[in-house]
């Protein structure tokens, strides 16, 4: 019997935490169980190990990169502990592909000891870009979201429920390799040492870029300071009030319009596993 209902979620620019708390908040509602979110996108978070029982359901997010999930967060994944929870595995994507990124949430959530029984992938807005998959999730994207937590609750009272079923998502097994960049030749773009810069005529330095940064890689006293890992999750970019970050690498530039080139013309849509 479930009892309660987790939104638990990795979070940069808002968008996965916009889907997933909203799944959450619908089929706990549907359920008429407590619900409470678990945002784990900051260190501090992280290096708290976090266990649930047999009576939760937890919607779990991740954003994709590189068509998989954040290769910086599977130490901390490691640490859960499920205990027969119910898991519904939601990934967001910048409207090019999610690639093996449910299919992999699904499997770590899988071995440490969850049971997925539903799945789904959403479109979020870029990190990289303002253009594609702009101000998505948008209206429609939340009404199919809304549609899945219905289905959901159906699924998981209904009387022919098999939690231990194994729901079935889109990807390939053995799980390929990350999606790699290329330039106009054909060459692999490495961008994985790329940070971003900062304006010092628009920085104030009011400290929000070092404060949100997920790898607490920027210098609260020194916002040009990226003394860290960076994963281009944008936090830093998209919510400075001032525009005072940005990045000027030349491969990441071109990735990203070639991205934009490819991909902001069509709109992809969530992608639903029951």
């Amino acid at each position: 019997m479930i009892k309660k209902v987790w939104g638990m979620y990795f979070t940069g620019t808002g968008t996965t935490e916009k889907v997933v708390t909203h799944i959450g908040k619908k089929i706990a509602e549907k359920l008429g169980v407590e619900y409470e979110d678990y945002d784990f996108t900051l260190p501090k978070v992280r290096k708290v190990e976090k266990s649930f029982t047999e009576e939760d359901l937890v919607v779990f997010g991740t954003p994709v990169i590189a068509g998989r999930v954040p290769n910086l967060l599977l130490k901390y994944l490691d640490t859960l502990k499920g205990n027969g929870a119910l898991a519904v595995p939601v990934v967001l994507y910048g409207n090019r592909n999610f690639d093996d990124a449910l299919i992999e949430l699904r499997n770590i959530l899988k071995d440490k000891g969850m049971k997925p029984i539903a799945g789904g992938a959403f479109i979020g807005e870029h990190s990289f870009s303002k253009i594609l998959g702009a101000g998505r999730p948008d209206a429609k994207d939340m009404e199919i979201a809304s549609t899945f937590a219905e289905n959901i609750f159906e699924k998981v009272t209904g009387k022919d429920f098999d939690p231990e079923k194994l729901i079935e998502v889109k990807g390939e097994t053995p799980i390929r390799f990350y999606y790699q960049p290329r330039d106009s030749k054909g060459n692999s773009i490495d961008i994985r040492k790329v940070k971003p810069k900062t304006n010092m005529e628009l920085c104030n330095k009011c400290g929000l870029c070092a404060s949100i940064c997920p790898l607490g890689s920027i210098n609260p006293e020194d916002p040009s300071d990226v003394f860290g890992i960076c994963m281009k999750c944008c936090a830093c970019v998209k919510r400075c009030p001032n525009g005072a970050k940005y990045y000027d690498n030349e491969n990441y530039l071109y990735h990203q319009h070639e991205l934009e080139a490819q991909y902001a013309s069509t709109r992809r849509e969530p992608e639903l596993f029951l």
